[in-house]
């Protein structure tokens, strides 16, 4: 149980930073990090993930696709200052995003506020608040087709 655990953590880290096509794709990126697994191990952790394959061919968390229809529909920039990523939304629309961000337990981000088209990440660290803003910015890419 342990040791599923620490393999589902680390596949929630890869399917957030990196792109991830086939479940080989995902067997070989979980050797990298000291995880030997079969390739119905990771069907098995897939399907009990919630993982989710977009239009595009990649593989995506379940609570992160709100936040990226969520971001590709309204964000219009993002930028990440220190521990801060400032995320710019359409007017009216930056608490509906916050809500998003909040909702999907990245790791390190410790909260969010929303004015009327401006977002405020607090995250844990510099590397945080980059790593945040890189997943928001490729979230708001797949459907803009950038």
């Amino acid at each position: 149980m342990k040791r599923r655990n620490g393999r589902q953590e680390a596949i929630r880290w890869i399917v957030r930073n990196r792109s991830i096509r086939t479940q080989k794709d995902l067997v070989e990126e979980l050797r990298l990090r000291g995880y030997t697994c079969t390739q119905a191990t990771a069907s098995r952790d897939i399907a009990e993930m919630g993982l989710r394959k977009l239009p595009e061919g990649i593989y995506v968390l379940a609570e992160d696709l709100h936040l990226q229809r969520m971001v590709s529909e309204f964000v219009t920039d993002v930028e990440d200052v220190n521990n801060l990523v400032v995320i710019k939304t359409q007017p009216g629309t930056a608490a509906g995003v916050a809500a998003a961000v909040d909702a999907t337990g990245i790791a390190d981000v410790m909260g969010s506020i929303a004015g009327s088209d401006t977002v405020l990440v607090i995250t844990r660290s510099n590397e945080s608040a980059e790593a945040t803003a890189e997943l928001i910015g490729l979230l708001c890419a797949m459907n803009k087709g950038e």
